[in-house]
């Protein structure tokens, strides 16, 4: 009992210093009340348990280490049983997480690149009925082109024909005032004519009534 005192305080002062280290791969190893075979086991570490390291004695290592529901302990163990590297376990049950986080990463890339060639097939689509759309409005506009040149050059047409309609009937009406001017000056004419040929006559008659007047009165 002295002796484990004297062991405890000895251990005690020698701490002055604390790593992590790992139960070596594939084993199940003792957890003892002091650095010899001769102590009492106290517990059992699998691989990969964590454990403090919180001294070194010879080929023993005094550490610290959780056990879940039983709590924390301290004990010693074999020194080469423990190494500062994960074990092989922590390091594939981590590449096996990474594993999984990178191929659900690649099945959502795999549906983005899905989604994304969809589209792409859309677009495409789209793209070649615009191309259509555009083609057909362009052979439109052409169209339509063609008929305003024609509309516009049958506007002109009409505009020089509606010119020449006017100038026609301006002259028409000229040549009517005309032919009205000629016509009143003729019938003004007509009239002074009719009635210098009255006058002829009464003057002829009248000399004529005097003529025979003078023969009667010679007679007589």
């Amino acid at each position: 009992m002295a002796l484990g005192m004297v062991l405890w305080m000895t251990l005690l002062g020698s701490l002055s210093w604390a790593s992590t280290a790992y139960v070596t791969d594939s084993l199940r190893i003792t957890l003892r009340t002091g650095p010899s075979v001769d102590n009492k086991i106290i517990g059992i570490l699998n691989s990969g348990d964590v454990a403090e390291v919180l001294n070194t004695q010879d080929d023993w290592s005094y550490i610290s280490v959780s056990q879940g529901e039983e709590g924390e302990k301290q004990g010693w163990v074999l020194s080469r049983y423990l190494m500062s590297r994960e074990p092989w376990v922590i390091q594939a049950e981590a590449l096996k997480e990474e594993n999984t986080r990178l191929r659900e990463r690649m099945d959502l890339l795999e549906s983005r690149l899905g989604e994304a060639i969809s589209r792409g097939q859309a677009l495409s689509k789209d793209l070649d009925q615009r191309a259509r759309d555009f083609e057909d409005t362009k052979k439109e506009y052409e169209t339509l082109k063609a008929g305003a040149e024609g509309y516009l050059q049958l506007q002109a047409t009409h505009r020089a024909a509606r010119a020449e309609l006017e100038t026609a009937r301006k002259e028409v009406q000229r040549l009517t005032e005309k032919n009205e001017r000629l016509r009143s000056s003729q019938m003004n004419r007509w009239f002074a004519t009719g009635a210098l040929v009255l006058l002829c006559g009464l003057l002829i008659g009248l000399m004529i009534g005097r003529q025979q007047r003078r023969r009667r009165s010679l007679y007589t």
